[in-house]
């Protein structure tokens, strides 16, 4: 469990020059962190580092030891919870708006899955893997098509699909990771 202060010192790193402009939030992190966990490719911490900030090149020292410290534990937690069966709980902000914190997770997530698509589209089903991407799809921001702008407009309908995320993941896992 991450605590804080680690979360603070994430933060420092993601927000940190030169990449800060275009880096990541923790929420962001968290689902490059949990598209890693559940999709086909599990990353390692540099590239989860480059993917979150937009760097090309890692830091002369490499990755920070708190990133990539934080990033491990992450990944641990969620692969322990979904081998346990268990649902995952999207980090809820302490103060600020709710669904701009779920903007930027989905769009962590959907960065990361757009990365390796072909990969997350040649291990499962096609149409499967869409269907279960369509909620954080939906609510990243990321697109401007018509009818997710209809559904994130819609206090409703965007509440729906936030809260189908936690059982898409879980079937991504399950799709990617359980035996046959």
């Amino acid at each position: 469990m991450l605590t804080n202060s680690d979360i603070e010192a994430l933060e420092d790193i993601l927000f940190a020059e030169p990449w800060g402009d275009d880096a990541l939030d923790f929420f962001g992190l968290h689902g490059v962190v949990c598209a890693s966990v559940v999709g086909p490719v599990s990353l390692g911490a540099e590239d989860i580092f480059r993917l979150a900030t937009g760097a090309d090149n890692l830091p002369d020292g490499g990755v920070p030891e708190i990133f990539a410290h934080c990033v491990n534990e992450l990944s641990r937690e969620m692969a322990h919870l979904l081998d346990m069966g268990q649902s995952l709980e999207l980090p809820e902000p302490e103060d600020g708006d709710p669904m701009n914190a779920l903007e930027n997770w989905c769009a962590g997530f959907v960065d990361t899955f757009l990365d390796h698509e072909e990969e997350w589209l040649e291990a499962a089903d096609e149409e499967e893997v869409a269907d279960l991407m369509v909620p954080m799809l939906t609510l990243s921001g990321l697109f401007d098509d018509e009818d997710f702008q209809k559904v994130r407009n819609d206090e409703k309908l965007a509440s729906r699909m936030a809260e189908a995320i936690p059982d898409s993941l879980t079937d991504l896992y399950l799709l990617f990771h359980a035996p046959d």
